[in-house]
Formats: structure tokens, sequence, C-alpha cells
């Protein structure tokens, strides 16, 4: 199924009150998060803050899940981990945040207020200077040993 298509019915649950566990598709939240490997634990927007996984629309039938690296206003600025790129959004394009994340196979998820995302997060949002050759070489290493 499509994201198109998968993710309005995941937004309809959250904005009725449950919580989703979505498996993740992509390379944007690299490299702590892989492509086919983790899920994320979805859940209503409280409060939005920098730093912050989200989901959003950034244009119709297009969802990301990704950090929050800007707020001015009802401007949003959103950056994959594994990106260069940022992308754009309102702050109504936000539909969920990410709570926590199911990583490797666990069953325990690693929650976005604990302290081993954020520390996570402290270094590797400091090292967006680097980041392109970090990923560069992180690439290299990941499609090395699993291919």
């Amino acid at each position: 199924m499509t994201n198109a298509a998968l993710l309005p019915e995941v937004i309809r649950m959250i904005d009725n009150g449950h919580t989703v566990t979505l498996p993740l598709r992509g390379y944007s939240m690299r490299p702590f998060l892989e492509d086919r490997r983790d899920k994320a634990l979805l859940a209503a927007v409280d409060t939005l803050s920098v730093g912050m996984p989200v989901l959003a629309e950034t244009y119709p039938g297009h969802y990301v899940l990704h950090r929050i690296i800007r707020m001015d206003g009802d401007k949003v600025t959103l950056l994959g981990d594994g990106n260069i790129n940022p992308e754009y959004c309102s702050l109504s394009d936000i539909k969920a945040v990410a709570v926590a994340f199911y990583r490797k196979g666990r069953t325990a998820p690693d929650r976005t207020d604990g302290w081993k995302w954020r520390l996570y997060s402290w270094f590797w949002t400091r090292l967006r200077p680097i980041r392109r050759y970090l990923l560069f070489i992180y690439r290299m290493l990941w499609t090395r040993n699993h291919n």
C-alpha cells in the first residue's frame, strides 16, 4: 500500500485518540533509523519544538517523517537526519509526532524523550556541517555489509 493511501488512515486513527506503530520506509532518517527495519510510534500533536521528529504533509499526498529544525510563526523547516536539503510546511501540515522508535527488531522502544534519543539528537544535529561526509561513509559501509 502506498503512503498516499495508508497515511490518511493513520492520521484519522491518531486524530481519534489512538497511537499507531508504522513501519518506516525510506532513508531520510539515517543513520539512526533504517528503511524497512525500524518502526515509529506516532501520536497526536500536543506541543511542538525544535528537534522533535514529526509526520508532516509537505505537499498534498506527500508525507515525511523528519525532525523540526526551525519554527518561525506558522512556518516550519524540517530536515531528515539522512538528508542535506530541508523541506518546509506549516504548523497545520504536521499530522503526528513520533514518541518512540522500535529499532533493529527490538520490542522495547527508544522513546524520543529518553536519554538515548536525546543524546543521539544532541550530537547529530550539531554535526550538520559535516553530515554529508559522514552519511557518505555510512552508506558505503552499510551497502557493503548488507548486499
